[in-house]
């Protein structure tokens, strides 16, 4: 909702500006259609070049998170300290007794509890993997922290190809408008006999072609480039939230111990309450007693 509010503004603030201070939108809407077409295909095409096909779905698959937001909400981080509890826990009690979940988590009646974590397969496979590691003995806490950090780096590389391929064709928009406009300009040449009123509407027309590129540019596209940048971060907490508990289960802490690592290190916006998260452990005791 703030991202459709936020271009609303944009448009109305720049056109409305415009017409207050007494300017026409004729002479932009006649040009409009043609300056998109130049500007627009040429950026498009431009963005084509520059990705593979299915880095360019996965672009504009991504520009819905302008909109929407992080995927991951405050309570999916209290189901996720609360699915680690229940796994620490019974690492703890019985570590054979965790084989089952870890191996087929989308039948698991552990993991079947969060539908919206099992149906995230990097989040699931963090989880599984890093413990498959420890019941083979492979639990050195600082070397898995280095592998799931080095994992965790690649995957945040690659979720943040879409925000770089949109700030890169918000960067060529100014260039791309300015090519439109000397189009117009060398169209305005071939009429240079006309009279003035005439050749201040082509000079008109041309300029539209300045302006929608660096409008594009830095009232839309690059916006956009910038929120999916934030969003793609935020939502790379919820990872780094299950490294972190792991990773102090490794050093041996208790269940408890391990979750209020990972409830201590969540973003504040984020973070459940020590007295929410507590009740909701208290729940799953009750339930597994």
């Amino acid at each position: 909702m703030v991202g459709i509010i936020g271009v609303v503004v944009v448009f109305v603030m720049v056109f409305g500006g415009y017409l207050a201070a007494g300017g026409k939108m004729a002479i932009i809407l006649k040009s409009l259609p043609f300056e998109m077409t130049m500007i627009g295909g040429a950026a498009v095409g431009a963005f084509l070049i520059s990705n593979s096909g299915s880095e360019a779905k996965h672009t504009v698959k991504d520009m819905g998170k302008v909109f929407k937001g992080p995927k991951w909400k405050p309570e999916d981080y209290k189901d996720l300290l609360c699915l680690l509890f229940q796994l620490l826990r019974m690492v703890k009690q019985n570590p054979m007794s965790i084989e089952e979940h870890i191996e087929d988590p989308e039948n698991s009646s552990v993991f079947g509890a969060y539908p919206k974590i099992v149906a995230d397969k990097e989040a699931t496979s963090l989880i599984c993997d890093t413990l498959r590691s420890a019941s083979m003995n492979y639990d050195d806490p600082h070397q898995v922290e280095e592998i799931l950090e080095k994992r965790m780096e690649a995957n945040l590389h690659h979720s943040m190809h879409s925000s770089h391929a949109l700030q890169t064709v918000a960067d060529g928009l100014p260039a791309l408008g300015i090519v439109a406009a000397v189009l117009g300009v060398i169209k305005t040449m071939g009429s240079i006999d006309q009279p003035p009123e005439v050749l201040g509407k082509l000079i008109g027309g041309a300029l539209v072609g300045t302006f929608l590129g660096v409008f594009l540019a830095y009232g839309i596209v690059g916006p956009f480039a910038a929120r999916l940048n934030t969003v793609i971060e935020e939502d790379g907490h919820f990872y780094q939230l299950i490294r972190e508990v792991l990773v102090a289960n490794l050093h041996n802490h208790t269940a408890n111990i391990c979750i209020e690592v990972g409830r201590q290190n969540t973003p504040t916006s984020y973070r459940p309450s020590f007295n929410d998260l507590e009740e909701a452990l208290k729940e799953l005791k009750k339930d597994a007693a």
